[in-house]
């Protein structure tokens, strides 16, 4: 016996022994065929596996045909349009060996679903071969086959094209699968998930017909799901609904994130199918955009089954599919029809509700901050929180250190949020939207709490224009807090008066010298400081001009400590520097050398009249 053979001439000696490598691939298959069928009449399991193998290598052949001596790769369509017609053909045929039909429905899905971006015509076949198996085998058999093909498939390539016929597959299998359905419907989410996500995080615009299709076998899943949710009774069912539920959201999520252009207009159709599942899972308006409902769901889901720790691990952006399912509501008539026909009365509510306004808030927070969705859903975001806002009252007060403690993390991360949109966004319109959106936010926030929150912001900034504009609302707060006429002179606890006043103190002198003594050590850096030190300067001449007018020192800005130590570590040293960086710029020419000089100059009045002021003071304090 020869020690070194081809693959393919130790799994078929009989047809090799003719030529069989230079047959055409349709009468090589065919050949094939009538070998595996003899092998599994006969019993012959040893010989049945080499038949199996033998016809899934000629189909690789011909998928993934080796290269020409150019270089070049080439498949012919109509041969494989062929070959896929002979393999349908035998599968529908009745006197076809059922257990060699099982056998090959364990290796046909993962490599017939390589034809599909041949043709039309071989992606018609691929989606028959796929229905024929579905009819022959058992259907729990199938769903774990068809959940195998999709990994070994991510392997290879994350094109949507190759995963709907498999996705169309499990949508028709579910319904067959005559118990343990909630095991079922366990074991194939999680890679159904695994297949969107990775497919709409990798597409462009090209891709955009295919993922539509992708997503309508999601859809179709979920109608798959429901249909078997309405067989179901007790706790099976509310468990099935809840699952139900989070695959919905997760795909409203997943859409979302889908960054092609005119997203509301080229997926409203399947955002309605999936807002439909909502209301039958028993989701309300109220509960996605406060997300309680969610988080209800999770904690019912995994509470009497430990093991769905990892199960829900698939739902990462469950939570926030529901604060994008109401967005899709307010921005769409369609799906506000469909499942959010409450919105404007929840809308109006939650407007008039400071707490139920901040979950709100923090429920929108994670998609402004995320970079995966697109400017245009950010934008539909921020309109979201302008509604909330517009209800609130500026006035109304929540001074609870307890209950504001719970909402400060989601409340901070939303100004964040903000204010990488002020910066980052391209559109004009969207920038200002931005802005005014983080006044009014800013603004709701309790009173004792404001300056500590827009302090940390200035803090955690890199952005020298930005930390300007955050000083610049602190000074929008001094003024505000002034016109309210309130008394402090007989206030003899400071830490009271810093929370009734937290701006009108000594609180917001610290955010002075944050900015012109830097506490990383050494004056601030020129010109890319010169926004913020500009700002500063104007909030210190700003308080001590007030306070002088008014005859009151309620910052301490007029006490000779204060003003000595503004002097002596703020203002002299920046003055220093400044002199010095002018100086060595106007021996320059260079256009770079002229854009500094323009950036000090600005800056050098406002100092030199804070000087002056300063040592005005000085001498009659």
């Amino acid at each position: 016996m020869a020690t070194e053979s081809s693959s393919s001439e130790l799994i078929l000696p009989e047809v090799h022994c003719n030529g069989y490598a230079s047959l055409p691939p349709c009468l090589r298959l065919h050949r094939t065929l009538d070998v595996c069928t003899e092998s599994f009449e006969s019993g012959d399991l040893a010989r049945s596996e080499r038949a199996v193998a033998a016809l899934v290598e000629i189909l690789n052949s011909i998928v993934d045909p080796p290269q020409s001596d150019s270089g070049d790769v080439v498949t012919d369509d109509s041969v494989a349009e062929n070959v896929l017609e002979e393999i349908y053909e035998f599968l529908s045929s009745p006197s076809s060996n059922q257990t060699m039909i099982e056998a090959l429905s364990l290796e046909l899905p993962k490599v017939v679903v390589k034809f599909v971006t041949l043709s039309d015509r071989c992606r018609e076949m691929v989606q028959s071969i796929i229905e024929s198996l579905l009819v022959s085998c058992s259907p729990r058999d199938m769903l774990s086959i068809l959940c195998e093909a999709l990994a070994c498939q991510i392997g290879v390539s994350k094109s949507p094209t190759y995963f709907i016929p498999l996705l169309d597959g499990i949508s028709k299998i579910l319904p067959c699968i005559q118990r343990r359905h909630l095991e079922q419907v366990k074991v194939a989410l999680p890679i159904i998930l695994n297949i969107l996500h990775a497919s709409s995080s990798e597409s462009d615009e090209e891709d955009k017909d295919n993922l539509r299709s992708l997503f309508g076998a999601a859809v179709n899943i979920g109608i798959s799901i429901q249909g078997v949710c309405g067989e179901m009774v007790g706790r099976i069912k509310d468990e099935l609904r809840g699952i139900l539920g989070l695959y919905a959201l997760q795909n409203i999520a997943l859409i979302s994130r889908i960054k092609h252009a005119d997203i509301i207009s080229n997926y409203c159709s399947l955002v309605v199918q999936l807002s439909q599942f909502l209301s039958f899972c028993g989701f309300s308006c109220f509960g996605l955009i406060t997300g309680s409902e969610v988080t209800s769901v999770i904690d019912e889901i995994s509470k009497d089954d430990v093991d769905d720790g990892d199960f829900l691990t698939f739902f990462p952006f469950a939570a926030n599919g529901a604060a994008l399912a109401v967005i899709w509501g307010h921005v769409s008539n369609e799906v506000r029809e469909a499942a959010m026909k409450q919105l404007t009365t929840v809308l109006s509510k939650i407007q008039s509700n400071q707490s139920e306004r901040w979950l709100a808030i923090g429920m929108l927070q994670p998609i402004l901050s995320s970079i995966y969705y697109s400017w245009e859903i950010k934008s539909y975001c921020i309109d979201m929180l302008v509604i909330l806002m517009d209800g609130s009252n500026s006035g109304e007060q929540n001074d609870n250190d307890t209950n504001f403690s719970a909402f400060m993390p989601n409340l901070f991360a939303a100004l964040q949020a903000i204010q990488r949109i002020i910066i980052a966004a391209s559109d004009v319109s969207l920038r200002k939207k931005a802005f005014s959106t983080l006044r009014k936010l800013i603004s709701d926030l309790p009173l004792s709490h404001r300056f500590d929150m827009l302090k940390a912001l200035v803090i955690d900034c890199n952005s020298p224009s930005m930390i300007a504009i955050l000083i610049d609302l602190v000074r929008e707060e001094i003024v505000a807090e002034r016109n309210q006429n309130t008394s402090l002179e007989n206030i003899r606890d400071i830490h009271l008066e810093r929370r009734l006043n937290p701006f009108w103190s000594s609180c917001a002198l610290d955010l002075v010298e944050l900015v012109l003594k830097p506490p990383k050590g050494g004056p601030p850096s020129f010109p890319e400081d010169s926004d913020p030190v500009l700002s500063a300067l104007n909030l210190f001449r700003f308080i001590l001009i007030m306070e002088s007018t008014g005859k009151t020192n309620h910052s301490g800005v007029l006490s000779e400590s204060t003003l000595r130590k503004a002097y002596s570590e703020w203002l002299l040293p920046l003055r220093t520097l400044v002199t010095g960086i002018q100086a060595e710029n106007e021996k320059d020419e260079s256009e770079l050398a002229d854009d500094i000089l323009c950036a000090l100059n600005p800056v050098q009045l406002v100092l030199y009249r804070c000087i002056e002021l300063v040592e005005g003071n000085l001498k009659h304090s």
